[in-house]
């Protein structure tokens, strides 16, 4: 099966530990006498038999002079053909190499074979100054969508194709699209992106809080696909040229990586709004087949809200919970290709009329057994919510205020306020490769958070969509970071997560004209920071990641408050000077949690298996426990 990205990014993180962890001696670095980093490699995933007719690979030259590599694969039929369009920064440009065809590679070779069988050429781009791209690497900047579109006029022009052009893939691949799209190159006609960064801000500091965790592992990632995939293809295929620009491309990224942005540009200074492509989002005037994950651990499913921008007539979504990597799921690429033979081709195949415009996958799980890989193509919904665009109007606001006795309540906040240290430890959830656990409560839990839980819910309640929680809290020291756990504790005492939220106190401060109450919508300018005093309380709308969770009558709805822990891939560099926090819940600080609640859907009764659902894993409820 595919050697995908999440588990790549897992296996570089693990790289320098997993021999100690497993009891054996690590080999020692002749210089340093240091525990030696094992090198990164792609472990054996099989190998699968060329799909396509022909190979095509070359380089094509930008309007600003910049040489770019592309790799087409052609169908086992004759005459011109329709495109189907991936760029991204790993090893798009060498798809169809030896590499690729042992899943070695950080495109899906499932849907590429779908795609090649019906009629469709494939074709892969490295973005510049990635693999054997030449140019400087600017992530998400505009020159991403400037290189998109010239690469879609290109696919268009070549004598194999017949000037239809659409494009697929997630993470990098999926901003691609969304950059490509805002372009308006004339021959695009459709985009499916998935889990798409529009903003790096988010991945580098959710909320206003630094996490470093991430960027390491993203580097070695992207340098190892350079290194040893494309760097395979290119020797197997004698291309001299890329052999050299590779080399320039690793030292260009020691010096302009991603890690640079969080130090150098640690606000959201005018730098970091340039790697935002959620603000033109509206320029998109195709087509779009969106895919998001709720608990995406590799980034966040925030993506900038850009949905939000764009042609609902020309817009249809998918949301599951879930993996960065869901994109791999045989039953969302049966939808993509069905998509993109109606937008691409031109086929009249019923989509429009059949498909609902939001999909909403709930309580997804994936087949036990085999390899890891192969269960990540087979995730399927429980269950499905069907609805058209889902508007503020289809979500009825359900508060939960903090009250006496940790209590979420119907009425407003009662009760001395609460306090714990900080900073704490936090309890980590899930990992960067996609892994689902509940981390072990540090010693001192009790003294280093706050829980909040409802009564047992009346009647079952969809909650959809992102959340805020609003707190009144005052730092006995200074600034603080916050993290908000959301999550369900059902009758048989086992306690599901649901989502979280992340916010530094000093970057409180919220752009009240696109604010709502389920959606904080905050400055993050630096000239906005917001310092605390000591024993001052301020308000500090906390948001919830988006999420789709049903709470069946019976469960209690609880909330965490504590230090930013590991979520994911997201591991935090926390505000650490000791102190006491406090949450204030009374008839002049009410603390509230909000959430949208989707009218009219009516889920199974019974519960899921405690621990199938993807990303949502279970635990014991630990205030049960004596």
């Amino acid at each position: 099966m595919k050697k995908n990205i999440a588990a790549a990014i897992a296996f570089a993180t693990a790289m320098t530990t997993s021999l100690a962890a497993h009891g054996q001696d690590a080999k020692l670095d002749p210089d340093t006498g240091l525990p030696a980093s094992q090198p990164f490699d792609f472990p054996e995933q099989g190998e699968i038999a060329p799909f396509w007719a022909k190979r095509l690979t070359g380089y094509f030259t930008t309007s600003d002079g910049i040489r770019l590599r592309y790799s087409v694969l052609l169908p086992k039929t004759s005459g011109r053909f329709p495109v189907i369009l991936s760029i991204n920064g790993y090893d798009a440009g060498a798809i169809g190499g030896t590499p690729y065809l042992k899943y070695k590679t950080s495109m899906s070779v499932e849907l590429d074979k779908r795609l090649v069988e019906a009629g469709y050429a494939v074709m892969g781009v490295n973005a510049a100054g990635s693999g054997c791209s030449a140019g400087p690497l600017e992530y998400t900047r505009p020159q991403l969508g400037r290189h998109g579109a010239e690469a879609v006029e290109f696919a268009a022009s070549q004598t194999w194709s017949d000037a239809k052009v659409g494009m697929v893939n997630w993470s990098y691949g999926g901003s691609a699209q969304l950059a490509t799209a805002q372009n308006r190159p004339p021959h695009l006609r459709a985009i499916v992106p998935g889990m798409v960064l529009t903003d790096f801000r988010d991945a580098l500091m959710p909320g206003g809080v630094p996490a470093p965790g991430f960027v390491t592992p993203l580097r070695v990632s992207m340098r190892a696909y350079w290194e040893k995939v494309v760097a395979q293809t290119a020797k197997e295929e004698g291309d001299v040229q890329c052999l050299a620009q590779i080399p320039k491309n690793l030292a260009a990224e020691d010096t302009n990586s991603v890690m640079h942005l969080l130090l150098s540009h640690p606000l959201r200074d005018d730098h970091m709004k340039s790697f935002d492509l959620a603000l033109h989002a509206g320029r998109v005037q195709v087509p779009v087949l969106s895919l998001e994950a709720f608990q995406d651990q590799a980034i966040t499913p925030r993506s900038g809200y850009y949905q939000s921008r764009l042609d609902p007539a020309k817009l249809w979504s998918v949301q599951t919970n879930g993996r960065h990597d869901m994109y791999l799921a045989s039953a969302f690429q049966e939808m993509a290709v069905r998509f993109l033979d109606r937008f691409v081709k031109g086929v009249d195949n019923g989509f429009e009329r059949d498909t609902p415009r939001t999909t909403v996958w709930m309580e997804t799980s994936e087949e036990e057994g085999g390899s890891a890989l192969q269960r990540r193509v087979s995730p399927k919904a429980r269950w499905v919510v069907k609805r058209g665009p889902i508007r503020s109007a289809d979500l009825v606001v359900k508060e939960f205020h903090l009250g006496a006795g940790q209590a979420l309540a119907d009425g407003p906040g009662s009760g001395a306020a609460d306090g714990f240290d900080y900073p704490g430890a936090g309890v980590a959830v899930n990992d960067i490769a996609g892994s689902s656990f509940w981390g072990e409560l540090p010693g001192d839990w009790k003294a280093t958070g706050i829980a909040y839980t409802s009564p047992p819910l009346g009647e079952d309640m969809m909650v959809y969509g992102p959340g805020s929680v609003d707190l009144w809290v005052t730092a006995s020291a200074g600034d603080a970071d916050l993290q908000v756990t959301v999550t369900e504790l059902r009758p048989d005492g086992q306690e599901t997560y649901v989502q979280r939220g992340w916010l530094r106190l000093s970057n409180r401060a919220l752009d009240t004209a696109r604010s709502t109450p389920l959606l904080p919508v905050r400055l993050e300018r630096p000239e906005r920071v917001m310092p605390l005093l000591p024993g001052q309380p301020v308000l500090a709308r906390v948001e919830i990641n988006k999420m789709g969770h049903y709470f069946r009558s019976g469960s209690r709805l609880r909330i965490w408050i504590d230090t930013p822990a590991q979520t994911g891939g997201l591991v935090f560099d926390t505000f650490t000077q000791k102190q006491r926090l406090h949450v204030l819940h009374n008839v002049r600080y009410d603390s509230v949690l909000r959430l949208g609640v989707l009218k009219d859907v009516k889920g199974p009764s019974s519960y899921p298996v405690c621990g199938a659902t993807i990303l949502q894993p279970c635990r014991p409820d630990p205030l049960a426990i004596r």
